[in-house]
């Protein structure tokens, strides 16, 4: 036990960019080398990236090793994550009449900034649209909801190491 809780404070940022990678990884498998023939809604691919900000603030964090700003270098993306992964379960709660007025989601989201730059791009994904309101593959919980499951979890984990160092 004690073994246990002496990982988790030394190498706790490196735990946090371990899940955030290992949850990329997992959405890319699904989405490229299962049956499951799923295509990822811009939304999606946002929270993705999201995901690869948390794992980089994380390893930032691991490095620089100050209390405080490593501890936020964690918070401040799954904040984020957590706004985008509660508008995608909004969107996705909407009577379909409201779903069909949104008009955010229309094209990929790298073509999207490709085109009209990132700003634009994240502007118009978080509008949502028809393709970001499907629920998709479920188990127990929908990618958006475990999604917000996970940045909650990293902000809780990340209180409580802030609490015991």
């Amino acid at each position: 036990m004690f073994r246990l809780l002496n990982i988790y404070k030394n190498y706790f940022e490196l735990l946090i960019a371990a899940a955030a990678f290992i949850i990329i990884l997992i959405a890319i498998i699904m989405d490229r080398y299962t049956n499951l023939y799923m295509l990822p809604c811009p939304m999606c691919i946002l929270t993705r990236y999201i995901f690869g900000l948390v794992a980089i603030s994380a390893l930032l964090g691991f490095f620089i090793r100050k209390n405080i700003f490593s501890k936020g270098l964690i918070i401040i993306p799954s904040l984020i994550g957590i706004g985008v992964t509660s508008r995608q379960i909004y969107i996705q709660n909407l009577p379909i009449e409201k779903v069909l007025e949104l008009k955010g989601c229309g094209m990929p989201f790298n073509e999207r900034v490709i085109s009209n730059g990132l700003f634009d791009a994240i502007q118009t994904t978080l509008q949502g649209g028809p393709s970001c309101a499907e629920d998709g593959w479920r188990f127990i919980l929908n990618f958006a909801e475990w999604g917000l499951l996970f940045f909650t979890a990293f902000i809780i984990f990340t209180l409580f190491s802030f609490k015991n160092s």
